[in-house]
């Protein structure tokens, strides 16, 4: 059975996720394309390359916003968590794939309804589709929770934004494309220390996250950054079938997935290993 595992050692965001999925031989030129299928693709550009992080080479994959999106949808600080583990600079209020990050007025965020509705008008084959709305769904309901909403009233500033939504569905359908049947990972480390989003100054892992992540093994870590976000934490919560070690399995291929933070005693990667498993 081919299996997707998730050696999560330095925790796991989106982009984390699709910069090993493409490491590991997935085709982003063809996730570019189905991605067309939202009709957002002049909110933003993609971008993927090889970087080296302490000593390993990885991919690093980034959603770049245009002028357009800036105009049309909010980047509010309520984002910050989701991706602000990966910048490189030590500026933690950073939008993830969008360094001239500019504040906007809430009126532009998605709601969940609208991301769902989406999704389901962009033809997708049924399992980027399945798989895109139970990650969103699990996000979602863990976003309600924590400030006291019914699903339907949750407003995505953090996940409507459009990097999230590329992350989401572009995993989703690099997932697919690869032919994996099956999804492990290790237990998650969250990181530990404080974040700032636009509800203020919160511990690490972030209330969002710790939800997303109830009945899933987190692992301790002493690192003082965010190591694990929302996108990431339900992209393994929602998948994998099973956590602990890496399965008996026959390796076919191997990819490492580069935030953007630097840490000095290990490379801020995530690694995908594939192959097939009894």
């Amino acid at each position: 059975m081919r299996t997707l595992y998730f050696d999560c050692f330095s925790g796991i965001s989106g982009d984390m996720v699709i910069g090993a999925l493409i490491d590991a031989g997935a085709d982003p030129v063809q996730m570019e394309e189905e991605l067309k299928k939202l009709n957002m693709d002049e909110e933003y550009n993609l971008s993927w390359g090889k970087v080296v992080k302490n000593g390993i080479t990885s991919t690093k994959f980034d959603v770049i916003l245009t002028s357009k999106s800036d105009q049309t949808h909010e980047h509010s600080h309520s984002h910050e968590h989701e991706h602000s583990h990966s910048h490189e600079h030590e500026h933690s209020l950073g939008h993830e794939h969008n360094n001239s990050h500019v504040p906007h007025s809430h009126h532009g965020s998605r709601t969940y309804k609208q991301i769902v509705e989406a999704i389901n008008e962009a033809n997708f084959n049924e399992s980027v589709a399945n798989m895109s709305l139970a990650i969103f769904k699990k996000i979602g309901e863990a976003e309600g929770h924590i400030h006291g909403l019914p699903l339907e009233k949750v407003h995505f500033h953090e996940v409507g934004a459009v990097d999230s939504i590329i992350d989401i569905i572009g995993a989703a359908i690099l997932i697919d494309q690869l032919g994996i049947v099956s999804v492990q990972s290790s237990a998650i480390p969250t990181g530990s220390g404080h974040i700032h989003i636009d509800h203020g100054i919160y511990p690490v892992p972030a209330p969002a996250t710790l939800e997303i992540l109830k009945g899933v093994p987190i692992a301790s870590n002493d690192i003082r950054s965010e190591l694990a976000t929302p996108t990431g934490a339900a992209i393994s919560a929602v998948l994998a079938g099973n956590f602990g070690s890496l399965p008996s399995m026959t390796v076919e291929s191997i990819g490492y997935g580069a935030g953007s933070k630097t840490f000095e005693n290990h490379p801020n990667v995530l690694r995908v290993i594939i192959g097939e498993t009894q």
